[in-house]
């Protein structure tokens, strides 16, 4: 079991990484692949994975269940990425692609990769030993993936533009042959989709609110993974290899505060880590675009990390809270998710595109803000034990 829970934390990382990867270095990259523009081809490259992501995060749950194995079709979701980096490597070294088939190659690839990466993520939830510990594996991979990936990233990007879609491919064959080496075991959650998603909301509305908090937070990753990039190269003049260390200034401490931060919920309740920590990360985004020089922005970024981490636990806790099928309640929030990082590149460049960066970083804070002061009254309400909100001190 042990052994499993750390093949599985493994391969979600190696995903991780690989996909943040790409972010400091995508001006250069999308240039690479023959795209002639800068903020439109940015935005377009990573939204057309994450558009692969909603549609068929649902597709590969469906066939693990119908199959009855989550092994196998992990195999076929790495290697079907593995193709696509790889095509679209080929088709950069040796011909012309054109800005229409890179999107499509990267939706293609984005398609395979969330079956890998989601159905990881599955295969924990199925696991016995408790479901905070297997979540909390699942957590901590992603926070480790994402905060080494930025800055590494960006000196891949370094030794050239196609590196980090070469590494990318690399961590997704040994995706492949982890998943191999996998124990099955009896599937005891429905996956969800879309739709399951929307049918869990009608049978427990409560669960928008997390959903909702859940978008936003994922709206600002996206934010940053794009427009927060772009404007560190532009307005200070940094590399890619600079732009994903200050990159990592926010991943490092997102990653690290994830587990703590998570038992402090657990104590004080959900309310004030989601209340405070939204707000104050709503603030940081704003302070960030406000920073006259790198070193302060810097500064900022490491606030923002830190009102990430108060945040998100908190947030995927009240999930659980609130969920009486707990798999597909999840998987709802990941599709929301989802959904939220996909708005903030595609609507995060368009802002920026049209009004600015300025116009672009206050929309980004009004939202993560916005939406819990908006929401409060409804999650003071909500319909779950006081001390889950408020702390077990309440209950004494």
């Amino acid at each position: 079991m042990n052994t499993d829970r750390a093949t599985l934390a493994a391969m979600i990382f190696a995903v991780m990484f690989g996909q943040v990867a790409l972010y400091p270095g995508v001006p250069e990259l999308v240039a690479a692949l023959d795209a002639q523009t800068t903020l439109d081809a940015s935005t377009w490259f990573l939204a057309a994975e994450y558009a692969g992501f909603v549609l068929f995060a649902g597709v590969w749950g469906a066939l693990s269940d119908a199959g009855g194995r989550r092994s196998r079709f992990i195999v076929a979701g790495a290697l079907g990425g593995v193709a696509s980096y790889a095509l679209l490597v080929g088709l950069a070294w040796f011909t012309e692609i054109g800005f229409t088939t890179m999107l499509l190659i990267r939706f293609v690839e984005g398609s395979f990769t969330i079956g890998a990466f989601s159905l990881s993520i599955t295969m924990l939830m199925d696991m016995e030993g408790g479901h905070g510990r297997n979540m909390g594996a699942a957590g901590i991979a992603i926070g480790s993936g994402t905060a080494l990936g930025a800055p590494l990233g960006g000196q891949l990007s370094a030794v050239g533009p196609l590196v980090p879609l070469v590494v990318a491919a690399g961590l997704l064959c040994l995706v492949a042959l982890l998943a191999v080496r996998l124990s099955e075991r009896t599937i005891e959650s429905r996956r969800g989709g879309i739709g399951a998603a929307l049918s869990g909301l009608a049978d427990r509305p409560a669960l928008g609110l997390p959903y909702l908090f859940g978008f936003a937070d994922r709206f600002t990753a996206g934010f940053f993974a794009l427009i927060g990039t772009l404007y560190f190269r532009q307005t200070f003049g940094l590399d890619a290899g600079t732009a994903g260390l200050v990159l990592g200034l926010f991943f490092a401490p997102f990653a690290l505060g994830q587990y703590p931060m998570g038992r402090l919920s657990d104590r004080i309740g959900r309310l004030l880590p989601v209340v405070a920590g939204s707000v104050l990360y709503g603030g940081a985004v704003l302070a960030v675009y406000l920073a006259p020089t790198i070193e302060i922005a810097g500064a900022t970024m490491i606030l923002l990390g830190i009102a990430g981490a108060l945040v998100a636990p908190a947030t995927m806790a009240l999930v659980t809270d609130l969920a009486t099928d707990r798999g597909t309640a999840m998987g709802g929030f990941n599709v929301f998710g989802s959904l939220g990082f996909l708005v903030g590149t595609v609507g995060g460049g368009a802002i920026a595109d049209s009004f600015g960066f300025g116009a672009a970083f206050l929309a980004a804070a009004a939202l993560e803000a916005g939406v819990v002061i908006v929401t409060l009254p409804l999650l003071v309400r909500l319909d779950v034990p006081r001390s889950v909100l408020l702390g077990d001190h309440d209950s004494a």
